[in-house]
Parts: C-alpha cells; structure tokens; sequence
C-alpha cells in the first residue's frame, strides 16, 4: 500500500468516526429531550367551531398527541365521556378538548312531558336556538269576530329546550301558502303547558319561538303576555 492509499483509507477511518460521533450527539439530544418531555398521550381537539349546547359527538373532534406533562388534569383523553353531553359555551376550532367544557344533555324532570312541534326554519329557529336553551314561545290568533282585534300570546314562557331536528321539508298541498320547511323543536313542558301549544298548534295562525337570554329566570308579567295593535296605542 503505498502512500497515497493509506492516506485515503485514514481519511476514510476519520469520516466515518466524525459521522458516528454525530449520531452519538443526536441520541444524547433525543434521550435528553424525551426525559424532559416524558411520554406522549392521545387527546382531542376541536376541528371546527361548536355552538352552546349543541349535542357533542366524536365526528366534532380530531386526535392529537400531547406530552403527558403538559396535559392538564381536565383534558379529555376518551371520547366515551362525550356521551349524552353538550358544549356549555362555544367550542372554538383549534381548542383542546376539556372536562369543564360540557354538561350532560338535559332530561326529562319530575312532572314534564316532551312535546315536538314543527317550527318555521326562517322566523322560528334562525339557527340559534338549541338543545339546553331556553324560549318564550308564542301564537299569534285572528279574532274570533271581524270586529275583534288579533292578538299575540305569550302561551308559554322560558320553555326548555331539549333538543332540535334536523331541516325537514313540510308536505305539500294546493293550498299551502306558508312555509316549505320547518324544524322539528322538541320541549320540556309541564301539563298544563304542553297542552296550551298543541292548541296553538293547531289553531293559532303562526307558532313562533324567541330566544331567552342565559341566566333569565323571570317570566314576563300578565299584562305583558298578551299584544294587540290596539293596546299599543
């Protein structure tokens, strides 16, 4: 072998010890950062933006891997907890799913009935009513003589929701010249209640909903359920 030979093969020996000294720092920096990072665990985050108590379900939400010791205690780590729950405020894209973020979907209580009544999708609903909220519903009434005035009628106040449909198209007739669509709105309602909007329902000239503010509890006053054009003056 002569000079220049053995000169290559030490440049060769050299090359290939520099390139196993830098694997050996890679390794040192992954072993250090996987002992300051700690193991990976699966949770979930929000792929688009969900409305307040809107039902949740597993479809809302992508699967991301968190380290472990960034998680906090809150996080959601199985989608099985998001049975028969719905957001309690708007669920924003991006945002790591939380505990504190849902409440179990609103049932039946001691004396209420569910009652579904089809509102109007435009005047009725708007896309802002949903499960958990709570609405004032109200039938407008022609008079019963030509000389009576019509009125409108708060015939239910802080109605609860408990859950809403999806768009149906309402079925045809000749002499259907109201609304093609509507929203099957289901409610919680006591008795007395239930039957004053089956009787608007079915005798009222328009069934319209009107959303409550969260937190209002009061309900409006007996001389305000009841409007007439003429009372206005």
């Amino acid at each position: 072998m002569n000079s220049r030979q053995r000169r290559g093969v030490i440049l060769l020996l050299l090359s290939v010890l520099c390139a196993l000294a830098a694997f050996g720092g890679v390794l040192v920096v992954i072993g250090d950062v996987n002992s300051k990072v700690g193991s990976e665990v699966v949770a979930y985050r929000v792929k688009g933006d969900i409305a307040p108590y809107s039902a949740l379900g597993a479809g809302q939400f992508e699967e991301v891997t968190v380290p472990k010791r960034w998680l906090s205690d809150t996080a959601v780590t199985d989608l099985g907890a998001l049975k028969d729950k719905i957001a309690l405020t708007t669920l924003k894209k991006g945002s790591l799913l939380q505990t504190d973020m849902f409440v179990d979907k609103p049932q039946l209580q001691t004396g209420e009935q569910e009652i579904a009544i089809m509102i109007d999708a435009a005047t009725g609903v708007a896309g802002k009513i949903t499960s958990g909220a709570k609405v004032n519903i109200l039938a407008t009434f022609k008079g019963a003589k030509d000389t009576d005035p019509s009125r409108s009628v708060i015939i239910v106040a802080n109605a609860r929701v408990l859950g809403v449909g999806k768009l149906t198209a309402l079925e045809k007739n000749s002499d259907r010249t109201g609304p093609t669509e509507a929203v099957p709105i289901t409610f919680a309602l006591t008795t007395k209640d239930t039957q004053r909007v089956a009787y608007a329902e079915s005798f009222a000239e328009h069934v319209r909903l009107a959303l409550v503010a969260p937190g209002t509890d009061s309900a409006p006053g007996p001389s305000e359920r009841t409007y007439t054009l003429e009372g206005d003056k």
